[in-house]
C-alpha cells in the first residue's frame, strides 16, 4: 500500500467524535447552535408579549415559587428562579471553559492573558462612558451597568458564524474577554445593584467555597459532597443578597482541567478487565471510579452541562426576559430615548473601540506587553462580536429600571443583537479584500503559536513521508493494532495524494500495550524493517493487516518485502529496537498524548474528528498561515542581507 494507490474516503465520524477533549471547536459549535435557539426564544417571547394574551406573559413569569424545609424558606418568582438559579449553571460552564483554556489551551502561557484582560477592561469602560454621555444627570443614569457586558452565548455564536472554523485564536480571545467581562459585570451587580448584603451569609458562602476547593484532595466521595457544597454555596449567596450566579463562575474557574494520563488509562483498563473476570459490586465501583478520575472534573462537567445550558437554560432565560409589549408610544419614545440610544451605541460602537484600544495599550513594547494574538482588523471584528448585549444587560436592566424605562433598555439590548453581528460581518468582508501583502504583515506582528508538540521533528531520526521543505508538517502518534489508526491511514493517504507537495507526514509510535497485545511487537517490527530501508512499506502492510500481527505474520511480511528475514527475526528476538519505540512513547507523554491516533499540525495538537474534510481544512489553514508568516519575514531577511 503506497501513497499513490487509490485511497478510500472516510467521511464518517471517528473516535474523536465521541471524545471529551474537543475543546474550543466543540464549545463554539454548541454555543452557535444555542445562540440560534436563544434567538428563537427571544422572538417567541416578543410574539407572546404582543399576542392577544399578552397579559399572561407577566402573569406567568411573576408567579411565586417557594421551597420550604421546616421553617426555612427560599422563594422568589419564576423569572428570578431562571435568572438567579438556572443561569448559575450557564456561568459555571463559561468558567469551566475559561479554566480549561488556562490549564491546557492558548492561555497556559500566563503572559498572554494581558491582551484579552485589558481589552475586556477597555470594552467595559468605553461603553459605560458612552452610556453616561447620553444619560448623566438624567433618570437613566443609574442603569449604566446595562451597557457594559457582552452576551457570551450570542458573541461566541456570532464569531463562529462570521469567521472560518479554523480561526481558533479569535475564539479563544473572545472567550477570555467574555469571562473577564462577565466577572466585572457580576461584581458590579453585587456592589452597585444589591440593596442589602448579609455579611453572615456571605461569609458562609466564602467558607463553603474554600471547602469545595479543598475537597479535590479528598480520597473518596468527592462527587456527591461537591454537589452538596455547590448547592449550599448558591443558597448562601442567595441569602446574602448578592446575585448567586457569581457562584457558578467562581466554581467553574476553580475546577482544574488536565489531560488523561496514560497511567490512569492503563489502570482503568486493568480494573475493567478485573471486573470482567469477577463481576462483583466492589470491582464495578472501582472500575467506575477509575474511569471517571481519568477524565478531569472540568471536562466531565462541561460534557454533562453544556448542551443543557446552551439549548435549554439560556433560551428559557430569553423567553422569560425578552418579552416586551410593543406600543406605538413605546416605539416612538425609544427612538429618542437616551436609555435606548445609550445602550445601542455603547454596544455597537463602544465595544469595538474599547476592545481595540485596550488591546493596543496592553501590547505596547514600552509597557513590556506581549504581542497581540490577532491582528488589528480582526480585533475590531472581535470587538464587534462582543458588542451584543443581552443576558447581563437584561439582568441589570431589570434591577435598575421598571416600567417603560425597563422596556426601553430591553429594546436597546435587543437592537444590539441585530446590529453588532452585522458590523462584524462587514468587517470580515473588509479583511478579505485587504491586499495579501498587508494581511501578511499584520499576521507577522501577531504572537507566535504556542506549540503542543514537546519534541520537534528530527529528519535524521523521524520517519517522514513527503518533502522536507513542505510548509505543513502532519505528525501522528499511532498504534499498528489500533482500529482507528487503520481508518485514519486511508484519510492520510487521500490527504497526501491531494496535497502531497505541501505536507510532510511523520509517524511516531505509541503502542497501547494494555489494550493491544501485539502493538509493541509490531512497532519494533517496523523499526527492524526501517533498519533495512523499508519502514514505510512495513508501515503500510501492518495497518492493512491489523488482525494479523503475530511473529509468524511479521516474518511473512518481511519476506514479501525482500528483507533479510533472519536478520529481521534476530533483531525482534533481541528486542534491538525497543529503545527506539520507547523514545517515541516518552515524547508522547511529554506532549500529553494518551490515545491513538493523535495528530499534530505544525506543532499544534489537532482536536476533534479526523475525516478528510476536517484535516484538509486544518492543513490548508496551516499552509496559509505558514506562507503569510514567511511573506512577513521576507522583507526583514532581505534588509539583513543588504546590511
Amino acid at each position: 500500500m503506497s501513497v499513490g494507490t487509490e485511497a478510500i474516503t472516510y467521511g464518517g465520524r471517528t473516535a474523536w467524535a465521541r471524545n471529551l477533549a474537543a475543546p474550543v471547536r466543540s464549545f463554539l459549535s454548541t454555543e452557535t447552535g444555542g445562540a440560534i435557539v436563544m434567538l428563537g426564544a427571544a422572538i417567541a417571547a416578543l410574539m407572546w408579549a404582543n399576542s392577544p394574551w399578552w397579559h399572561s406573559y407577566e402573569s406567568v413569569w411573576t408567579t411565586r415559587l417557594a421551597i420550604r424545609i421546616g421553617s426555612a424558606v427560599i422563594g422568589t418568582d419564576l423569572r428570578h428562579w431562571v435568572n438567579e438559579g438556572l443561569m448559575t449553571l450557564f456561568f459555571l460552564v463559561v468558567g469551566l471553559e475559561a479554566k480549561r483554556q488556562l490549564d491546557l489551551g492558548e492561555l497556559r502561557e500566563r503572559r498572554r492573558l494581558a491582551i484579552p484582560v485589558v481589552a475586556a477592561i477597555g470594552g467595559v469602560t468605553v461603553p459605560i462612558l458612552i452610556y453616561l454621555a447620553f444619560n448623566a444627570g438624567g433618570a437613566g443614569a443609574h442603569g449604566w451597568g446595562a451597557a457594559m457586558s457582552t452576551d457570551t452565548a450570542f458573541a461566541l455564536g456570532a464569531v463562529a458564524l462570521v469567521t472560518p472554523r479554523t480561526a481558533t485564536r479569535i475564539r479563544v480571545f473572545l472567550l477570555t474577554l467574555a469571562v473577564v467581562d462577565d466577572l466585572a459585570a457580576l461584581v458590579v451587580i453585587a456592589t452597585v445593584y444589591t440593596t442589602h448584603v448579609s455579611p453572615v451569609a456571605l461569609s458562609v458562602a466564602i467558607a463553603l467555597f474554600v471547602l469545595l476547593v479543598a475537597l479535590r484532595y479528598a480520597p473518596f466521595g468527592r462527587r456527591a459532597v461537591s454537589i452538596g457544597l455547590a448547592v449550599a454555596i448558591w443558597i448562601a449567596m442567595f441569602k446574602s443578597g448578592i446575585d448567586p450566579v457569581i457562584s457558578g463562575l467562581a466554581i467553574g474557574l476553580a475546577t482544574s482541567a488536565y489531560p488523561p494520563s496514560r497511567e490512569d488509562l492503563e489502570r482503568a483498563t486493568a480494573l475493567s478487565r478485573s471486573f470482567r473476570e469477577q463481576p462483583t459490586p466492589e470491582l464495578a465501583r472501582s472500575a467506575r471510579q477509575s474511569l471517571q478520575s481519568a477524565i478531569s472534573a472540568n471536562e466531565r462537567l462541561q460534557y454533562d452541562l453544556h448542551p443543557w445550558t446552551s439549548y435549554a437554560i439560556v433560551p428559557l432565560f430569553a423567553l422569560a426576559n425578552a418579552g416586551i409589549h410593543l406600543t406605538g408610544t413605546l416605539m416612538s419614545d425609544a427612538v429618542s430615548s437616551p436609555i435606548t440610544l445609550g445602550i445601542v451605541i455603547a454596544y455597537v460602537a463602544g465595544k469595538p473601540i474599547g476592545v481595540f484600544a485596550g488591546s493596543w495599550i496592553a501590547s505596547r513594547p514600552a509597557l513590556h506587553g506581549p504581542r497581540s494574538p490577532i491582528s488589528g482588523p480582526v480585533l475590531v471584528t472581535a470587538g464587534a462580536c462582543a458588542g451584543i448585549g443581552f443576558t447581563i444587560s437584561l439582568l441589570v436592566a431589570s434591577l435598575a429600571f421598571t416600567g417603560e424605562r425597563l422596556d426601553e433598555a430591553k429594546l436597546g439590548a435587543l437592537a444590539s443583537v441585530l446590529l453588532a453581528p452585522t458590523l462584524a460581518w462587514a468587517m470580515t468582508q473588509v479583511i478579505r479584500r485587504l491586499p495579501s501583502a498587508l494581511r501578511a504583515r499584520q499576521i507577522g506582528r501577531t504572537a507566535e503559536d504556542i506549540l503542543d508538540l514537546a519534541e520537534e521533528v528530527d529528519p535524521e531520526r523521524d520517519h517522514i513521508r513527503g518533502p522536507d521543505d513542505a510548509p505543513v508538517t502532519l505528525l501522528e502518534y499511532g498504534d499498528f493494532e489500533c482500529t482507528y489508526c487503520g481508518q485514519a491511514e486511508g484519510v492520510i493517504r487521500e490527504l497526501l495524494s491531494a496535497h502531497g507537495a505541501d505536507v510532510r507526514y511523520v509517524w511516531r509510535h505509541l503502542p497501547l500495550n494494555d489494550v493491544h497485545p501485539t502493538a509493541q511487537l509490531a512497532a519494533e517490527a517496523s523499526e527492524a524493517a526501517a533498519s533495512q530501508g523499508k519502514f514505510w512499506d512495513m508501515h503500510d502492510i501492518l495497518l492493512a493487516h491489523q488482525d494479523e500481527l503475530s511473529p509468524r505474520d511479521l516474518a511473512r511480511y518481511a519476506d514479501e518485502l525482500g528483507l533479510d528475514v533472519e536478520r529481521f527475526r534476530d533483531e525482534l528476538r533481541r528486542r534491538e529496537h525497543a529503545l527506539r519505540v520507547s523514545e517515541d512513547v516518552a515524547s508522547a507523554d511529554e506532549s500529553g498524548v494518551s490515545g491513538t491516533p493523535t495528530f499534530f499540525i505544525n506543532g499544534r495538537r489537532h482536536y476533534g474528528v479526523y475525516d478528510i474534510d476536517t484535516l484538509t481544512e486544518e492543513v490548508l489553514a496551516a499552509k496559509t498561515r505558514a506562507r503569510q508568516l514567511a511573506a512577513a519575514a521576507a522583507p526583514a531577511e532581505e534588509g539583513l542581507r543588504e546590511s
